[in-house]
Formats: C-alpha cells, sequence, structure tokens
C-alpha cells in the first residue's frame, strides 16, 4: 500500500504572544492535490497559522513539513505561493510592473509568465492605471497573480476572495478549480463559507488556535445529512418517546425545544405520535445542514463543552 502524500504537515505547532497561545499545538495534514479550506472565527489563529506556513512567523514550538521538507528549505519556497492578509504591492507602479519586479526578484527572465498570470486573473485591462486606483477587489486578484508567478505547486491563500463581487467570485473559483486540476495544492481560508463548499476537497476547523476537526468533503456530506427538526414544548419527553418507537434513528436536542431526529423519511407520524402523547408541537420540518450550518454548530457545540485542545477527529 503506498504511502499517503503530503503537501503540508504539522506537527505540534505552537505561536505564543505575551504568554498566550495564538496557535496551540496543531497537526494538519493537507494531502497534494487538495483544495483544503481552513475555517475559524476572527481570532482563531487561522492567518498565524498561514503566515508559519509561508516561513514569515517562525513557531514557537512544533514542526512544518512541506513536501516532506523543511519550510525553510530552498526548493519548498519555489514550489509555494502566499497571499497573506494586505497584498505586498507598490500603490505608484500598475499590476504589470508590480509583477515584473516580483518576477526579477524570482529569477524570472521571461515576461510570459507575468502576461499569462494576469490574463488569467483578469488583470490584463488595467493598463497603466497604478495600482493605488485599484478597489479591494483588484488588489485581492493582483495578491493572486503574485502568488502563482513561478508556477508554484502550493498556493497558500488567506481570504483571497475579500472584495470581489459576484462575478470576480466566480471568475476566481474558475480559476481556483483549473489550477486545482493541473495538480496545485491549495489551502484557503474565507469566511464565505458557501462559495469555499464549492470547490474545497478537505476541510479544517480551527477554535482559540486549537484543531477542532479535519474531514474531507465525503465526510462533511455525511455529518450535513438531512434532518427532521421539530420544536416541542417538553423536549425530554420527546426525545424519550422518539427513542423507544425508532431506535434505529439517530437524534439531537439542539436546545430546550428542538429536537432534530436524522435518517427519518417522512415526519407525519412523528408529529403524530408526540401530540397522541401530549406533547404540544409548535412547528416540524425537513433541513439539510449546509457547511455554515455544520461550522456553526461546531463552534456552538465546542462552547458548550469546553476547549478542545489539538484534537483531531
Amino acid at each position: 500500500m503506498s504511502k499517503e502524500k503530503y503537501a503540508v504537515e504539522t506537527a505540534a505547532l505552537t505561536k505564543v504572544y505575551k504568554g498566550k497561545a495564538a496557535v496551540d499545538h496543531l497537526n494538519l495534514q493537507v494531502k497534494e492535490g487538495a483544495v483544503y479550506g481552513f475555517i475559524g472565527r476572527n481570532g482563531a489563529g487561522k492567518s498565524t497559522t498561514l503566515k508559519m506556513l509561508c516561513g514569515l512567523l517562525r513557531p514557537t514550538e512544533g514542526d512544518i513539513r512541506l513536501f516532506e521538507k523543511p519550510v525553510g528549505d530552498p526548493m519548498t519556497a519555489r514550489r509555494t505561493g502566499c497571499l497573506i492578509e494586505a497584498t505586498g504591492i507598490y500603490p505608484h507602479m500598475t499590476a504589470q510592473q508590480n509583477l515584473i519586479l516580483k518576477a526579477k526578484c524570482m529569477g524570472l527572465a521571461d515576461r510570459e509568465s507575468v502576461e499569462h498570470v494576469m490574463s488569467i486573473t483578469g488583470l490584463t485591462r488595467t493598463g497603466s492605471k497604478k495600482t493605488k486606483h485599484f478597489s479591494m477587489g483588484m488588489k485581492q486578484r493582483l495578491g493572486i497573480a503574485l502568488a502563482l508567478l513561478g508556477n508554484p505547486d502550493l498556493l497558500i491563500l488567506d481570504e483571497p476572495i475579500n472584495g470581489l463581487d459576484p462575478e470576480g467570485i466566480r471568475e476566481i473559483r474558475q480559476l481556483f478549480l483549473e489550477l486545482n486540476q493541473q495538480g496545485k495544492t491549495l489551502i484557503i481560508s474565507s469566511h464565505i463559507l458557501g462559495e469555499l463548499s464549492k470547490i474545497a476537497t478537505h476541510y479544517g476547523i480551527i477554535r482559540e488556535g486549537c484543531l477542532a476537526e479535519q474531514l474531507s468533503r465525503e465526510d462533511l456530506e455525511k455529518k450535513c445529512s438531512d434532518y427532521f427538526q421539530v420544536q416541542v414544548d417538553d423536549v425530554k419527553r420527546a426525545l424519550t418517546i422518539a427513542a423507544e418507537k425508532a431506535p434505529a434513528l439517530r437524534t439531537e436536542v439542539c436546545d430546550n425545544q428542538t429536537l432534530r431526529v436524522y435518517g427519518l423519511k417522512e415526519g407525519a407520524w412523528l408529529n403524530q405520535l408526540f401530540v397522541e402523547s401530549r406533547i404540544q408541537v409548535y412547528s416540524s420540518g425537513f433541513h439539510h445542514m449546509d457547511l455554515e450550518e455544520y461550522f456553526l454548530s461546531r463552534m456552538d457545540g465546542m462552547e458548550a463543552n469546553g476547549k478542545e485542545t489539538g484534537k483531531n477527529d
């Protein structure tokens, strides 16, 4: 059986600021050829983690391996393209001039690579316009173009669709899918979870610097199954009755009035059962959990159960 190949692996990756761990013993595994959606609330440690992966921050402790080599390895650096937070651009230069300057710093002599990344990121039409006059969305496009110089195998992108209009988001989404089809590995952090779910093959959820969960798209689809949600006046009795009459069904109590039942094909009989048991039903219906709802429920569940430390599910 062939060994799984990873573009990124971290072991107990930690970054401490003023005695507080911004990233706490993080164990990431990003398979080669994956589109890895990195999810977390503001301040969860996403940007700090990505900066360490790019070599922009030194870890307090722990290890980072990119393509099985240390993050500081020169060959690894050439295989990695990054867009982290504010794009490092010169405001009095055009997009093309910024790209040419970075290309020269990378030792790229041909202009074709610059023209190519301008074309695929929609920057060709910017002409002689100085980047100080760019919208936020256009600056994001330029940041992506800068990351693509040198044809890297790994792209690490922090909020790459920030500031883009719906058409721009669609174009960049298509670009990411095409890059992935070419064999490139992408790590993308984004708060636009619905958009991320259209391209990600794997996910990592981070909370307070700790890895809450890593899962594949297939795992997520299993967990985001359809469910029947019913609001009642006595959720404890409703749970007991549902468990007695249908023990094969998975049930979940969301709050003091809301019960979710998974694997149910038809809900009328359950409503009738509750009514006959003198349980008042306020509302009921089928729902499908998407990435955003799963993420929020995962975070809310962790709030209730306390902080999980460095656990990989």
